[in-house]
Parts: C-alpha cells; structure tokens; sequence
C-alpha cells in the first residue's frame, strides 16, 4: 500500500498564478516522470468504502516526496489539460493520460511552464497511468459523452480494483451516469457523475463543481474539489448534490438556464441596436453600467466586452460583433433540458424559446431566402430616437431583462427540484445556487437573493411568488410588456423575454379561459372529460348532440 504522503497534496508552488485570460507563464526544469508497474487486477466485487480522504497540508506544513499521485484525470482537451494543472497547483500530485499521445505531452509541457512540472506526470500506457496512482484510485475523465465515455470506461476497470474511483465530469445525460455507477458497482468501484461549469478560465483557476454519487466517494475527494473550486464570499463552489445522477442533473439544466440568459441578453442587445439605433460602443456603456446593478453577472461583463471589441481583420474600427456570422450553434445539453422539463411537465417556456432561437438561427440560407418574400413592419416613415428615448429606452430594457431573468431561474430550478424529489435526490435548492455565485457561465450577483429566497423556504413553489421577487415582478412589468410590445411593433423577435412575460401573466392568473376552452376541445373530439370549478366530480358532455352533460 502506497505511503500516507501519498494521500497528501505535495507543498504549492511559489510561482505566481496567471489571472484569468492570462497566458503569460515561466519556463522551469523538469525530469520525466517515471513509469511504475502495471496495476493490481481488480478483484472481489463488493463496492469498498475509500480508505483515506485527501487533505490539504496544514500552512507550512511539507509532505514526504512519492510516486504515488493522489489523482488521475483522462481526456486532456482544453477542459482536461486545465482542470488538470488547477488541481496541480493546489498541491495534489496528478497523473495524466490522453489517448493521443499528443496531448500527453502538450500538458505535461504545461506544467513545466508554469512550474507544476513536480506534481504532474504524463502517462502514455494506461496501466502505467493507474499503476502510478494512490489506493484507492481516484480517476476523473474529461471527454466525450457518450460512446467515448464507455470506452474510456471498459480500458480504465482492466486495471482498477474494488475501493477504486471513476468520476466522469463531462457534460454526460443524467441517466447514462446511473446506467455505468449500477455497472460498475459489481466491480466493487464507486462512479461519480461532476457537473464542472466555467470554461477553459473557470477550469484553471476555479469552477464550479457539481458531484453527485456515492456520498462516500464525495467525502474522499472533498478536501480536493473545495481546494480546486472557485472561492466565494461564503465559501468554495462545491457541494454535494445527490446520489445517482443528480449531478449531472443540475448540471445539464444549469446549461438549461444559461441558454435562457444568453438568449435574453441578445434580445436586449438586438432592442437597443434595431429599436434604439445604438451603437456598438454606446451599448457597451451600457451593459458595462448594468454590471454595476443588479444584473452584475459574467455575462452581462463580457457582453460589454464583446461590444467593445474592434474587428482587427478589417481595421475599420468597427465593432466584431457585427461581422459574426447568425447561427448559434448547440452542443445538447439545453435540448436535454427540454426534454426533461416535458417528460416532468414542468413549463420552462423562456429556456425551450433560447433554444428554438438557436434553431432558428442556424437556418441561415432559409432566413436570407424568406427576408425577400416576407414582409415586416414599415420602417420608411420611423422617427428618430432622441437621447431622451433613448435613455427610456435603456431603463425599460434593463427591467424586462431583469424581471425576465427571475423568470428563466424560476422555470430551471422547479424542474430541478421535480427531478429531485421524483428520484429522491434530497436537493438543496439553496446550496445549489450558492455553487452557482463563482467560477460558472452563469455566476451572478443575483444569486445570492435566490439563495436567500430559499433559505426562508426550501419548499418555496416558485421564485415568482417570493415576497420579494414577486415585488420586483410587479415594480418591472409596465417596462417590461412596454419593450415587448415595442420589439413586435419593429418586427424584432424576442422570444426568450416574450415567453417569461407569458410565463408570468399565465401563473399569476386564477382562471384561463384558454384553458377552459382547450379543455372543451379535448372533451368535444375526444371524449377526454373535465372537470368544473363549481361542483366536484368528472364530467363528459355530449356537445354536438342534445348537450346532455354526464357525470363520470
């Protein structure tokens, strides 16, 4: 058995850490690591429950050199290779292996750069990779979902051993990561599925962390995953979430809720640019002074960024963003999130139109096609806008994006907590967006009243009806159905801000009698019954007929 040490993270370097978007680094010496022997052949089939937990070195504490690291990670795309040297400089030994030898040596390359070059080892064998880890193995893979995951998977249990484990932390559907922990679980390993939210910058300086699985897995790699985290005011981006696949739950509508925000966001960006003929510069005023308020997140800061940013290809001066192509593309996650939320019948309009915007966005050669036939608004006679409209314009932007955030969040964390109780998770809904405050896409001020609204009331049945959000909501909405309005009357689509507006006029109201009437539909063609709201039982009418109504 490997040393205690090896447990241990070794002492952090002195160098500096590069601030997030830096890629300034210093060059140092390093020796090649050394290859160990193949790894013991798993053996019993009983699920082990990890030894020893891995904790950080007490301050100015020195941990005995060993071969043995206390992690390994598999898939050195960006992601991997990232995540990898962030864990490197916390402290915690790392051994790394890629598929293509490649990127194996591009990591390894990495550290040595940036003076990680003692605590991270690149393996081109597997064997040799598990064999160079401390019992009990603790693996995490970074690649593809899917397939490739199930690969990885079949050469890893070759070589590990019951005790060991695997924690998959790709963007992986909830119910494959079930799927493999019951499998894997005869081996007598603990599978773990890691939502890790951020990016290429949030991977090496800091994610967000969403682990769910065994929770005695969790517990030995806790010392770590709070270590790596993004680091708040209230502490570490990290939390348990849950057993089975609640990890990558949260984290696939996580993904859910960024496309709602981003869609928003674009919408506000196309009502100032279209309606209130702004420019790229005064719009980055803009959302620079938004970040400032309540709506300070990092994507309303790199909005203004984006804005900012002048087309180096031309050197005109002109704003990049302009010159974009229009088609956004889509990796899965948020068209996973639809899915669920109509398998659970949770409504969740404002994210499933973000994605039909997508969709709508990647037919370009249609859209160019259909622009000469089909007819908007006039805009020959349109008046120009003063500064004054302008400024109103601006403010009523501001509250509808806002009111249509509260919203987006609203409609992603109640298909959360569905799936949560449904498959018995225990979700801390308040836990979950405190993680959410730091290093992930959709990190925001915000948050904290989320948090807050949740603390009060963990069975709160809608963040539109907490006290306080229900008062912003309702301070919002003449601005908000104002920008509405005004968008549909210039032909501008805003399908992600419509759908939270119809979202909040839909659940406010005690009777629709849209309702009602589809309902009578159903009855009429179908004979699906209904009930009334003045009398109890289930009731079937014979409309088309004599009108004699029956009581089921």
């Amino acid at each position: 058995m490997a040393p205690v040490a090896a447990f241990l993270p070794a002492a952090p370097v002195t160098a500096a850490r590069a601030s997030v978007g830096s890629r300034s680094s210093a060059l140092v010496s390093t020796a090649p690591p050394t290859p160990l022997g193949r790894a013991p052949s798993r053996g019993a089939a009983a699920v082990v429950t990890p030894r020893m937990t891995m904790e950080a070195p007490a301050p100015g504490a020195t941990t005995t050199p060993t071969a043995k690291a206390s992690v390994g990670l598999v898939g050195l795309a960006v992601m991997g290779q990232n995540l990898a040297l962030n864990i490197a400089d916390h402290g915690f030994p790392i051994s790394v292996f890629n598929r293509s030898a490649s990127k194996t040596k591009d990591t390894v390359a990495r550290a040595e750069a940036e003076g990680l070059s003692e605590k991270l080892s690149g393996y081109e064998d597997m064997a040799e990779f598990v064999a160079s880890l401390a019992t009990p193995r603790r693996v995490i893979m970074l690649v593809k979902a899917g397939a490739p995951v199930d690969a990885t998977i079949a050469v890893l249990r070759e070589h590990l051993e019951p005790g060991d484990m695997i924690i998959d932390g790709g963007n992986e559907f909830y119910t494959n990561t079930e799927r493999r922990s019951k499998d894997l679980a005869g081996d007598g390993l603990l599978y773990m599925g890691m939502g890790v939210s951020g990016g290429e910058d949030g991977a090496r300086l800091g994610p967000s962390l969403m682990p769910g699985g065994p929770r005695s897995a969790y517990e030995a790699l806790e010392p770590m995953l709070r270590s790596i985290a993004a680091q708040v005011d209230d502490g570490p981006c990290v939390t348990y979430i849950g057993t089975g696949g609640a990890g990558n739950y949260v984290k696939m509508v996580h993904n859910g809720i960024e496309y709602g925000d981003m869609q928003l966001i674009g919408e506000a960006y196309d009502v100032l640019k279209t309606v209130g003929g702004m420019s790229a510069s005064e719009i980055a005023a803009v959302f620079e002074e938004w970040n400032e308020s309540n709506l300070q997140s990092f994507l309303v800061e790199i909005t203004a960024a984006i804005l900012r940013t002048s087309d180096d290809l031309v050197g005109d001066g002109s704003a990049l963003v302009e010159k974009v192509l229009d088609q956004t593309g889509a990796k899965g996650t948020g068209m996973w999130t639809v899915q669920e939320a109509a398998a659970r019948l949770v409504p969740i309009p404002t994210i499933a139109a973000a994605l039909e915007a997508r969709y709508l966005s990647a037919l370009k050669e249609d859209r160019t096609a259909a622009s000469a036939v089909l007819a908007g608004p006039s805009t020959d006679a349109a008046p120009s806008v003063t500064a004054e409209e302008k400024a109103a314009l601006v403010a009523a932007v501001r509250s509808a994006l806002y009111a249509s955030k509260i919203c987006s969040y609203a409609q992603g964390m109640n298909l959360i907590r569905a799936a949560g109780k449904e498959y018995g998770w225990g979700l801390d809904l308040g836990s979950i967006s405190r993680i959410w405050k730091g290093g992930c896409i959709i990190r925001a001020v915000f948050l904290d009243r989320i948090k807050a609204a949740y603390d009060v009331d963990a069975e709160l049945a809608s963040l539109l009806v907490d006290p306080g959000f229900a008062s912003e909501l309702a301070s919002a909405q003449s601005a908000w159905r104002s920008v509405v309005t005004t968008a549909i009357n210039a032909g501008v689509s805003v399908p992600a801000m419509s759908g939270s507006l119809a979202y909040y006029d839909t659940y406010r109201r005690t009777v629709l009698p849209s309702a009602q009437m589809v309902q009578s539909q159903r009855d009429f063609f179908g004979s699906h019954t209904y009930k009334r709201l003045d009398k109890d039982g289930v009731y079937h009418t014979r409309w088309s007929s004599d009108g004699v109504t029956e009581t089921q």
